[in-house]
């Protein structure tokens, strides 16, 4: 009996091992299909890329003016606030262009004091010149109606002296009669024919003096055509006369305002003698020397500004199915050897490709398809430790999840 039961726990072992190891397998196979599902799901949550680099703000400090570099405040790698003094320049020619320009200034505004009192003046004597011309013209016109009536009376007279020269002309023919008869004497007769004689200077006095009268009325009539042509004139050229005198007020204006612009350059030139940081940042690639000799719109030095950094992560093409704006990012910078948190700022316009120098053009026949990478923007968060030590072109990791 003892021998029986032994066998029957041998027997029994191999049994309980053979579907342990299958329970055991079978567990096993489904942890791994548990792990490839959820790494398949994982997978599918995020894009990445390893074409990545920390990015900012590279202001280039240039010069404004040509001019010799008296002094030099900073040097590379050192920090600097807004304000702080860079490069100072030799300021003597630019305080020599500032005193000729304000100079010009200055003769600019004489002539304008000058010439502003002009069209008052001209419209004055303007309004002097139309009463003159009038009253001038009224006058012409009074001699004129005297004359009329100077020959009125002068035609009056000749007609009365003819009427007497016709009766004494009568009475002569009479008297003669009468004296060749003997009827009257000798005194008689010389009588009658002085008084012929005078009726005829008489006469002829009274028309001189009638032709001297229309003389006159010819004379009075071209004082009145005359003084109605200057009169006429006078209308016609004093707004022009005035206009002129507008114009050289409105010119001497411009000039005053071509030498205050001068002035003003002049003064911004002197200004920028002095050069400042304009932002926050570190002072790298510094060109500038003392006694250096610079051309206008010269590079002097270039400041990183610094606490504004991003990230341009190059993604593909084919990356971008379900990437927006506004997701969460991890980014692991190298020099650091630490992540990073951020979200994707935005998505760019274009591709990195068609924004460089030289873009591809496929219509030239050369066309290979290549998967293109588009620089996506992602911003990090604020508050993060070591924000402060990122520097522009550190190379990073980006991932962005998809959820």
């Amino acid at each position: 009996m003892p021998h029986a039961a032994t066998l029957e726990v041998l027997t029994s072992t191999p049994n309980e091992t053979k579907t342990t190891r299958i329970v055991v397998a079978g567990l096993a196979a489904l942890l791994a299909v548990g792990a490839a599902t959820g790494w398949a799901l994982y997978s599918h949550g995020y894009e990445s890329t390893d074409d990545a680099q920390v990015d900012g703000r590279l202001n280039v400090v240039s010069s404004r003016i040509s001019g010799t570099t008296a002094a030099v405040y900073v040097t590379d790698n050192q920090t600097v606030e807004v304000g702080q003094p860079l490069v100072d320049f030799d300021p003597s020619e630019q305080k020599v262009a500032y005193a000729q320009a304000k100079a010009q200034y200055d003769q600019a505004v004489a002539q304008l004091d000058a010439q502003r009192p002009s069209v008052a003046i001209t419209q004055a004597d303007n309004s002097a010149a139309a009463i003159t011309g009038d009253a001038q013209l009224a006058q012409a016109r009074a001699a004129f109606a005297a004359a009329s009536q100077d020959l009125a009376s002068s035609q009056a007279k000749l007609a009365e002296a003819e009427a007497i020269r016709s009766r004494d002309d009568a009475d002569l023919t009479r008297y003669e009669q009468l004296f060749q008869a003997g009827t009257i004497s000798r005194q008689d007769y010389d009588r009658a024919l002085a008084a012929a004689r005078s009726a005829d200077a008489n006469t002829n006095a009274a028309k001189a003096n009638a032709a001297s009268s229309e003389k006159l009325i010819e004379q009075r009539k071209a004082e009145i055509e005359a003084q109605a042509a200057r009169r006429e004139q006078t209308a016609r050229t004093a707004p022009r006369q005035l206009s002129i005198r507008e114009a050289d007020l409105a010119n001497a204006k411009a000039n005053v305002e071509a030498a205050a612009a001068q002035l003003n350059r002049a003064e911004l030139n002197l200004s920028f003698c002095h050069i400042v940081s304009p932002v926050h940042g570190i002072v790298t690639q510094r060109s500038a020397e003392l006694g250096n000799r610079v051309s206008e719109a010269q590079p002097l030095m270039m400041i990183v500004a610094t606490g504004d950094t991003w990230v341009t992560a190059n993604f593909k093409e084919t990356q971008l199915a379900r990437m927006y704006a506004g997701q969460r990012t991890r980014v692991h910078v190298d020099a650091l050897k630490k992540d990073l948190e951020g979200t994707v700022e935005s998505i760019p316009a274009i591709t990195g490709a068609r924004s460089s120098v030289l873009p591809p053009e496929n219509a030239t026949g050369n066309y290979i398809k290549v998967v293109q990478r588009m620089p996506v923007r992602i911003r990090l968060n604020a508050n993060q430790d070591n924000l402060d030590r990122l520097r522009p072109g550190m190379s990073v990791e980006a991932t962005v999840w998809l959820r």
